[in-house]
């Protein structure tokens, strides 16, 4: 018998084209229920799937206060969330649901 090892599961390592990110965070957007939680850690799953870094560096802010705003404990405000969006080369897009 073979013991199986897995590690933990992580949506970054699964983001390697544009094209990947804003359907992952629509899928996101759909099924968290207005969870800001959620929405703040599918935002960091992204950052991680590119350079935190330097995606910390063009919203303005440390890639530590990045990493801990975008955890799933993190709660930043709008304006992070807008900065991010806009240092991932993406764009607040709202609609009408009735």
């Amino acid at each position: 018998m073979t013991n199986e090892t897995f590690a933990p599961f992580d949506s970054a390592d699964y983001l390697n084209t544009f094209d990947d990110v804003p359907a992952y965070l629509e899928a996101v957007l759909e099924n968290a229920e207005d969870d800001p939680k959620v929405i703040a850690a599918a935002l960091g799953a992204i950052a991680r799937s590119r350079n935190l870094s330097e995606i910390a560096r063009q919203a303005g802010m440390s890639r530590e206060g990045l990493y801990k705003a975008l955890s799933a404990d993190g709660n930043p405000t709008l304006a992070t969330v807008v900065k991010v969006a806009h240092a991932l080369g993406l764009r607040l897009h709202f609609e009408a649901i009735a």
